[in-house]
Order: C-alpha cells, then structure tokens, then sequence
C-alpha cells in the first residue's frame, strides 16, 4: 500500500479569485499578466464565458464515437472556427508569455533520483484520464468513476467533467463516491471542462484560458504534496482538428507555466492530447517544461494507445524533469507496470484483484467497453519524499 500525506487535508476547495492571484503573485506573475481565474463552481461565469455557453449550445454534446472520435472532431472544428473570430479581439490577453524573458521550472542542478536512507520513498500516483462515456460526454453513467476509482490515484486530471446538473453539491458528491471524502477538487468552465481532483491539500487553482477552442480551458491547481516541492497539476484537453492546432495549444501552455511556475514547483500536464503520434510539433512546445519522451505507459499485452480503438496514443501524463526523474514502477492489483499503466478493463487481468467484496462502485471488466467511452486512463507512479 503506497505511503499518504500525514498533513490534515483541507476539504473546501480553494478557487476564490483571491487566493488564485495571491498564488500567482507568489510565482513571479501579475495580475496583467494572467486570464482571470474562473471556475464553475464558484459564482457566475464572466462576460465571455457566458457568450461561450450561448455557442456551446448550437454544437453537437455527444461525445466521441468509432475509433477517431469523428462526434468530437466536428464539435471541435465548430469551436475551431469560433475561436478564429470570438477570440482574436482577446488576443492581448490569452496570448502565451513572451519566452524570452521568462524563468523555466527546474532550473536548479540536474534532478537527481531520491535516495532515502531508511524506509520505502513516499510515492503519489498521477492519473490522466477523458472516461467520460454515454450520450452527454458525462460521468453519470458510472464507468469511468468506477476505472477512477479502481485505479486508486493522488492526482486526477479529468476531461469532460460532467456530472447531473453541474453544480458544486453534486460534483461533490462524485469525487466523494468514486474517491473518497478526503478529496478535493478544482473544476473549470465550458461545456465539456477539465478538472484536478486530489487527496492532498489544494492551495489554488484556476484556469488559464485555451484561445483555440471556447468549451473548455486549461484547469490547474497547486496541491501541496508530500515532501519540499508543491505540484502544479494541469488538466488539458487539446483539440482533434489538426496537430498544428494542439501545436499553437501547447505553445500557449506552456508559456503559461513558464511565466507562473518559477520556484521549482513539480509541474504535470495530464489529460487528452488527441495526438496521433508520439512525434507531433506539441511535444516539442510542451519539452520547455516537462519531459516529452518514452518509455511510455501500456496495458498488460504492451499497447501504450489509449483512444476507444486502442489504435493511437491520445492520453498522457507528462511530468517536469525534476519530477520525472522520480518516476517508479507502479504497481496494481498484482502486476508491475514500469512506466506506467494504460487502463483498459478488457485487458487488465486479474480484474477480482482490484474489487473489494460488496463495493456496488467496483469497476467492472466491462467498463471500458461502455457505449461511447472516451478513451483508456493512464498512470503513473512517482517518488516524492523520504519517509
């Protein structure tokens, strides 16, 4: 059993507008120089969040279906078209940083492995995971809640995090009933958006907007984890239309951590990139501040692809260097998955290992099988402090 933070976690979740610029402050930003934060459930949305609902509205909310996601590529290239117009009079705003001048994160000494004296390294598990699935790119149907849970993260990074009608009590209660009451969460805007759930306490959190698309925006929240270091944990779901659109994407993202992660915080992006290889221009533009290459995690039968077909590599999670350098073999239900695990429960075998006798939310092998499951979660394993 993987070691917890001792610290008492805090259960509100910390999305006020005054604790995320006081975050950034502490980073290094200004308040010129970030979007607002914005999450969904704390108030009413902005000006242009509701201008982006009124769009939603006209775009077709069923979620991916057959092997490319052809439902959500269509729903994209409307955004995508949108996005070209709606956004360019904010251009000032959501732009990426100016890298020039611009600190990266982890520009101590080369990271070295945590070596601990005595005892087992404490370790936390960094779950990427779009398993929304149904007719309404939602959780209500209880697949991917019950692969969520069976997979036992520390970190979340969720897409398409819909759940009943939205609000704070019931978004609640789906990280409480999946998770556990010792969770918490940061959840964004748009109509299919990304969300951080975590067991450890977080300390912000906002999110950065997307200019290319209008549903949803870039969600991230600084957890404080065991150990030195915080973790800035970022949700992202990039666009299916084009890899020179998740290109200009991740440009943008990654201008946004380096500008506002300068005090060697452990930075991962988690989430859906859509890629179709492991090589597109995105890695590139993510590699100024997280490590971009293999070995890659991957199912029992060594399939690193994740999308419904099992056919491309569309879900990652991607750590700084300082973090991934830390990476360990993860370990679930019996088996040893070296770079990490692609969950698909079609595969995973022995699935009795991970169900608890009378759980009626333990996962199923059919889960990931369900009418239009997103993709397959991924995870990984990491060392953070000694005991």
């Amino acid at each position: 059993m993987r070691s917890r933070h001792a610290a008492a976690l805090v259960a509100p979740v910390l999305s006020s507008l005054a604790l995320s610029l006081s975050l950034f402050a502490a980073c290094g930003g200004s308040d010129s120089d970030l979007p607002t934060p914005s999450l969904a459930d704390v108030g009413l949305p902005d000006a242009d969040a509701s201008a982006d609902a009124a769009h939603d509205s006209t775009v077709d909310a069923r979620p991916e279906t057959g092997d490319d996601g052809a439902t959500e590529a269509a729903s994209d290239t409307v955004d995508d078209t949108a996005a070209d117009t709606a956004d360019a009079a904010d251009s000032a705003d959501t732009a990426a940083p100016d890298t020039a001048d611009t600190a990266v994160p982890d520009t101590a000494p080369p990271p070295m492995p945590i070596v601990c004296e005595t005892g087992a390294a404490l370790t936390i598990r960094l779950v990427a995971g779009n398993v929304s699935s149904g007719n309404n790119q939602s959780y209500d149907p209880g697949h991917g809640g019950r692969i969520l849970k069976a997979l036992r993260p520390d970190v979340v990074m969720i897409q398409e995090f819909n759940y009943g009608a939205n609000s704070t009590p019931e978004i609640a209660s789906f990280v409480t009933r999946y998770l556990g009451a010792d969770f918490t969460f940061a959840r964004g805007t748009g109509q299919i958006p990304n969300g951080v759930l975590t067991r450890f306490p977080i300390l912000g959190s906002g999110e950065w907007t997307d200019a290319s698309v209008s549903n949803r925006a870039f969600v991230w929240a600084r957890i404080d984890i065991p150990g030195p270091r915080d973790l800035v944990a970022v949700s992202v779901h990039l666009l299916t239309s084009s890899s020179s659109n998740r290109n200009a994407e991740a440009t943008q993202l990654a201008g946004y951590l380096r500008a506002n992660v300068t005090d060697g915080a452990y930075v991962a992006i988690g989430g859906d990139f859509n890629t179709d290889t492991h090589a597109e221009p995105a890695f590139s533009a993510f590699s100024s501040v997280v490590v971009t290459g293999g070995p890659w995690p991957a199912d029992q039968a060594a399939n690193g692809n994740t999308n419904a077909s099992r056919a491309k590599p569309y879900d990652y999670v991607l750590a700084s260097a300082a973090l991934d350098v830390q990476q360990v073999p993860l370990s679930l239900g019996g088996g040893t998955f070296g770079a990490g695990i692609v969950f698909d429960t079609r595969v995973f075998t022995p699935i009795a290992a991970l169900v608890t006798a009378g759980d009626p939310d333990a996962v199923l092998a059919t889960d990931s099988a369900a009418s239009n499951m997103q993709h397959m979660a991924v995870a990984r394993d990491f060392a953070v402090a000694c005991p």
